[in-house]
């Protein structure tokens, strides 16, 4: 009796880690008003720690608080809600080096 194999393909997903060079331009535009242009960056890569953090912080100006809760436990971090989300987003770009 001959074996019979089955192969299944998948598709090839090539994933890019978020650089800090995109990081830091996704901070930068969100500081400059730009939320379109910095949540679409931050959505390149749903699992880097911090593009969850500054995507938690664009939830928290957009107002969606649920929203931005999710992605301060995506990014493992309590949210500082008393901090502003400008002055938060100065903070992570401070780190960003």
């Amino acid at each position: 009796m001959l074996a019979r194999l089955t192969f299944i393909l998948a598709p090839l997903t090539l994933h890019i880690k978020m650089n800090v060079q995109n990081l830091r331009e996704a901070v930068t535009l969100a500081l400059a008003g730009e939320w379109d242009r910095a949540h679409k960056i931050v959505q390149e890569d749903e699992d880097d720690p911090t593009a969850c953090w500054i995507h938690a912080a664009l939830h928290r100006i957009e107002g969606d608080l649920g929203n931005a809760q999710y992605w301060y436990r995506r990014a493992h971090r309590a949210p500082p809600m008393a901090l502003p989300p400008d002055a938060e987003l100065k903070e992570i770009l401070s780190g960003l080096r």
